[in-house]
């Protein structure tokens, strides 16, 4: 398996997300039946399930709200609507900072509890201060959703915690000036310099000091606790149906049994399924979702045919693959791959 789809399969962004992109489109009008076409996604299903999802998750989803509003700045509208209480203990960590200069520390050094595509860098010098994101992983086709949803939030963060709508700010973004570029300073508020070689945002040292309306300090420690908390358990590889799923989704041709994993674990067969029932997941239900994400990928993704593609997925009679395929997208692989490939297709 290459590392770019080991990553686009690796759960690295918080289910909020993509709830908030279907919050945006129903507001928008349109169906949950239109919204979810063709994305292997369910709304009831992202609504109670609170794994991380993949890039490849979110990318099927992002690309279905382009296509149905025909704006490939949707990403700046979706940032512009989240509140801040929709980042966890990140956004309460910022909501009750005493300063801009302790909300962009924040955000840089906490960026990774909820969205683990991107790092952001804080650097600060004498005459101003600079936030940087770098992509931990190939943005791809979304670079564009990501790159204005990550503006659109700075922005709505810091309205939401100051005094006043700072503006005064330098934006560069990486990516080819669009034609809708005026859509970004429309949005933003400020100019937006486009051919950069990674999304900065530069802040004037005068506006570092600006006080939070909403600073708190007993709830800013115990925020900072709580981000801490979630930053080391995500550089450890998140809760452990995360880091079995990260694990699974590595596999090719042979998957480990339960007790294989619970080895990798160092644990025992019996508290691994106690600490993944806490989670309301089981072992079987976790490689099937992978097996599924995959199966899925190499479809439409690749042009393996269906005999390699269930060999790699571990099952050695290809009708028993294409039922189990059936069962779980009610078409048959070839029927997904021409569906895909045909114009009318989703």
């Amino acid at each position: 398996m290459s590392v770019q789809m080991a990553d686009r399969l690796r759960p690295s962004v918080h289910p909020i997300y993509s709830r908030l992109i279907c919050a945006y489109l129903q507001e928008q009008g349109f169906t949950n039946a239109a919204i979810f076409a063709g994305t292997r996604l369910q709304w009831e299903q992202l609504l109670v399930d609170h794994r991380y999802l993949s890039l490849d998750q979110v990318a099927r989803l992002a690309r279905r709200a382009i296509e149905l509003t025909g704006r490939p700045w949707v990403g700046l509208e979706v940032g512009g609507i989240t509140s801040v209480s929709a980042h966890g203990p990140l956004g309460y960590a910022v909501m009750s900072a005493p300063n801009l200069r302790e909300v962009l520390r924040v955000v840089s050094r906490y960026v990774g509890v909820r969205f683990q595509w991107v790092g952001i860098r804080f650097e600060e010098f004498e005459s101003h201060a600079e936030l940087i994101m770098d992509e931990q992983v190939d943005l791809a086709e979304i670079r564009e959703f990501v790159t204005g949803s990550i503006l659109a939030t700075y922005f709505q963060l810091v309205d939401a915690v100051t005094s006043r709508r700072l503006r005064d700010v330098t934006v560069s973004v990486p990516l080819e000036e669009p034609k809708w570029s005026a859509a970004y300073a429309e949005r933003l508020g400020c100019p937006v310099t486009f051919n950069a070689s990674r999304l900065s945002i530069r802040v004037p040292a005068s506006l570092l000091d600006t006080p939070c309306l909403t600073a708190d300090p007993t709830m800013h420690r115990t925020a900072l606790r709580d981000c801490e908390h979630q930053l080391h358990q995500a550089q450890s590889g998140g809760p452990l149906s995360q880091r079995i799923s990260a694990l699974l989704c590595r596999c090719e041709g042979e998957y480990p049994s339960l007790e294989d994993v619970a080895d990798s674990f160092a644990m025992s067969s019996r508290t691994l399924m106690r600490k993944l029932k806490a989670e309301s997941f089981s072992y079987q239900e976790l490689l099937d979702d992978a097996r599924q994400e995959l199966a899925a990928w190499y479809l439409l993704e690749t042009s393996l045919p269906v005999e390699r593609i269930a060999e790699n997925l571990g099952y050695q009679d290809t009708s028993n693959f294409s039922r189990t395929f059936q069962r779980w997208f009610n078409t048959t692989p070839l029927g997904m791959r021409r569906a895909n490939r045909s114009p009318d297709g989703d």
